[in-house]
């Protein structure tokens, strides 16, 4: 495949990010990926960001400093000036696993009928980039997206957010999808993005983590959370969607892991399926299960 690596266009948001800037840039040139062609959108910082930019400038493909209107409107900055098959964004105090970028590629070249991919167990990082926890689920649906699972604060076992650092789609899927996020949310722009994009193609994860997000000092986490999900919440709904019940969801959970007669409760609605691609081995290669 070392020839025919597909190009990645990926674009980093910035703003006054200098204490993990570096190591968020690091985490995806040090991949060393063939194929990469990666933006840098930063919002006019005064911390010494810039330098930090610079210091890597030879590696990007570019890069530009100036005021916008907020993250949206600067990763619609960036990924307007890409133009790579397989897209993604990584905010800058988050961080890529070291083999991310290869794996992402491997399973888009592999299989053409996945627009767009994230990962079963995202990861958590310390704000020194160590890894200190991981979530599961058990994977995505439009029905499921629909319903509310992937809402985040949701408590229920087995739901989770979309992580969207270890989130990668076709530029296909984007373009037919609007080609831009909409800069009118200012925290859930991309749970917006999402419910596009499951209204045209399937979800599809893998058991590998391919990133995760940092916690750190500085980080409003309650209050930007309970703002986060009081957008998402509308975009939901907005999009046709209706939370489930709590017992409703509980059960719901508990069943897909339990029941070996999956298909059953596929058929009688209680359930619904979820594509997982799954390495086969040397032999085997990737291919996509529904779980």
């Amino acid at each position: 495949m070392k020839d025919t690596w597909p190009t990645i266009s990926l674009v980093t948001p910035s703003f006054n990010m200098a204490g993990y800037l570096d190591a968020a840039l690091r985490s995806v040139l040090d991949q060393h990926y063939p194929a990469l062609e990666y933006f840098v959108v930063d919002g006019g910082s005064t911390d010494g960001s810039i330098d930090i930019i610079r210091s890597h400038e030879a590696r990007l493909a570019g890069w530009i400093s100036e005021p916008d209107g907020g993250m949206y409107d600067a990763l619609n900055k960036g990924f307007a000036r890409t133009s790579g098959e397989i897209m993604g964004w990584l905010n800058a105090d988050d961080l890529h696993t070291p083999w991310a970028l290869r794996l992402v590629a491997e399973v888009f070249a592999a299989l053409p009928q996945v627009e767009w991919l994230t990962t079963l167990t995202p990861l958590v990082w310390d704000a020194e980039g160590k890894p200190i926890a991981r979530h599961e689920t058990i994977g995505f649906c439009r029905r499921g997206f629909l319903r509310g699972e992937n809402l985040p604060g949701l408590r229920v076992q087995g739901a989770t957010p979309i992580q969207q650092e270890s989130t990668f789609w076709r530029r296909s899927l984007w373009e037919r999808t609007g080609g831009r996020l909409d800069t009118r949310w200012r925290l859930a722009g991309d749970f917006e993005l999402w419910a596009r994009f499951f209204q045209q193609a399937h979800l599809h994860a893998i058991e590998a983590p391919i990133a995760g997000f940092r916690i750190h000092e500085g980080q409003q986490t309650a209050s930007r959370l309970q703002s986060y999900c009081d957008e998402a919440r509308r975009i939901l709904s907005l999009h046709g969607g209706r939370p489930s019940g709590t017992w409703t969801s509980h059960l719901r959970m508990r069943l897909l892991p339990a029941l070996p007669a999956r298909r059953m409760m596929w058929k009688l609605g209680l359930l619904w399926p979820r594509p997982v691609c799954r390495h086969k081995g040397r032999s085997g290669g990737w291919q996509v299960e529904t779980i």
